[in-house]
């Protein structure tokens, strides 16, 4: 038998074939471990959830490890049961993916040892070896000599194997046989390097002068001269580029900050963070004025998308376990007053208010696939009026209202919009298309619109040659690992 995340449960296979057999749920798993004694250790979800334990052959998940809120912590992942299955290795997470520790915690007692701080991904092997992960030797693969019955280290850890694959440095792509093969897919760090460029309606693009880096969701200041930007691939922070004298400044340096969004009068920057996991929402003055703001914090993830014309409400998608994602609005002078205003059983995502502040623009998936609608606001039940026709999202509106953007594919598609006497739109019309980045999740547009709604600023992937995967077994490794690491 096999143990599988899919569909939002843990399930178990066999791997002979047949049905899988679901065990629990498990909304984001991060991990799991089966257990000599047919136990197996998960982590149900990726947003403040300690571990929990099911039998595998079915019952009630029961929670097994708690997260100390005292020392900062977010989530235990990566869990991996030692031989007799008393005493359960995981990664405690803080802040960041680099916040990490390597926690032993005994099943009988609840007693909780820290082992390594700043690794993760911990497997303990019958070499008398614990194997883990560093994020901050992203892609390096170390191993320690490590008693597993008195749960102490007693050598020196020792870089193994450099270069495994990896995208944010608390895992990497390798695994390990119990009789001792190594497996594992090279590649290192993957950061994909992007260019910031600018798009005018005919497709023609004129790059920025900035060097290529992990860029996403550029935002134009209100006034034109700033471009703010996200950056970064291990702790990703936001950056803000002055176009005018090409200056670039780092405005975020806690957790891991993305979805940015300029304030209408552009002293401030709302962003989402997850340094107390999951995101939540803050902001901060761009003039280095005063500190970072907590707007609100709650149990979900919270994505901001749109400023009201007159800054006094923002719209943010709210992750909800049972209505999937919402739209929900936050009132700036009273954000504990938060509340949805499209909330159902389908996807509403990337709400952006009309600039008059007359109409909400928002995809949603509610016909089986991403289509792009408008609502009057703030009476949004009024009416409804369907803008793509053949798959949208990302929507961006003219800063005249009388045009609606959205992507269709790699396409950058418009429409015209007219209010008066009534709402009515336009044949949506293809204006270019071209591999440009586009949001993997029903997040926000990975492009802005010039203010003249002439230009774009997209986000282009460098060309790289692509090779297909490899992956490199290791026969017998063990006996390599005890040369390279003797243990006592």
């Amino acid at each position: 038998m096999g143990g599988v995340f899919a569909g939002g449960k843990l399930k178990k296979v066999s791997t002979s074939g047949g049905l899988p057999v679901v065990l629990s749920d498990a909304t984001g798993g991060r991990g799991g471990s089966w257990g000599e004694n047919g136990t197996i250790v998960f982590t149900p979800d990726a947003r403040g959830t300690g571990l929990s334990q099911v039998s595998a052959e079915g019952g009630t998940p029961q929670p097994i490890t708690t997260l100390d809120s005292d020392k900062g912590e977010t989530s235990h992942r990566l869990p991996h049961l030692l031989p007799g299955g008393e005493v359960v290795l995981f990664t405690a997470y803080g802040a960041t993916y680099q916040d990490v520790q390597i926690v032993a915690q005994s099943l009988q007692t609840g007693e909780r040892r820290v082992l390594i701080e700043g690794g993760s991904q911990a497997r303990y092997v019958s070499s008398g070896h614990l194997l883990y992960v560093q994020p901050r030797m992203a892609g390096t693969l170390m191993a320690v000599p490590f008693d597993a019955e008195r749960l102490e280290l007693t050598g020196t850890p020792v870089p193994i194997v450099e270069g495994v694959v990896t995208i944010r440095g608390d895992t990497a792509g390798w695994s390990v046989s119990r009789l001792g093969t190594l497996v594992y897919l090279p590649g290192g760090l993957r950061s994909t390097a992007r260019s910031l460029v600018w798009v005018n309606r005919e497709g023609e693009a004129e790059p920025l002068d900035l060097p290529p880096g992990p860029y996403e969701y550029p935002r134009l200041s209100p006034d034109g001269r700033q471009l703010l930007v996200k950056l970064g691939a291990l702790q990703p922070s936001l950056w803000i580029y002055d176009l005018i004298d090409k200056t670039f400044n780092r405005l975020t340096f806690e957790g891991n900050d993305g979805w940015p969004l300029w304030a209408p009068d552009g002293k401030r920057v709302v962003y989402a963070s997850n340094r107390a996991e999951p995101y939540d929402l803050y902001w901060i003055p761009v003039d280095g004025s005063g500190k970072e703001e907590l707007l609100l914090a709650r149990p979900e993830i919270q994505l901001p998308h749109s400023f009201s014309p007159d800054g006094k409400l923002l719209a943010f998608l709210h992750a909800d376990p049972t209505t999937a994602q919402d739209v929900w609005l936050l009132p700036l002078d009273d954000p504990q007053q938060a509340r949805p205003v499209l909330q159902t059983p389908a996807v509403e995502f990337d709400a952006q208010f009309s600039p008059d502040g007359r109409y909400l623009a928002y995809a949603s998936n509610e016909s089986g696939r991403n289509e792009v609608y408008v609502r009057p606001f703030p009476n949004l039940q009024e009416a409804k009026w369907q803008i793509s026709t053949d798959g949208g999202r990302e929507t961006k509106w003219a800063h005249s209202g009388d045009e609606l953007f959205y992507r269709s594919g790699d396409g950058m598609m418009a429409v015209e919009i007219t209010t008066q006497p009534s709402f009515r739109t336009g044949t949506p019309r293809q204006l270019f298309e071209g591999p440009y980045r586009r949001s993997s999740s029903p997040t926000t547009a990975q492009y802005d619109v010039s203010a003249d709604g002439q230009r774009f600023l997209m986000v282009q992937e460098e060309s790289q040659e692509v090779e297909a995967p490899q992956l490199n077994v290791v026969l017998n490794w063990f006996e390599e690992l005890k040369r390279l690491v003797p243990s006592n």
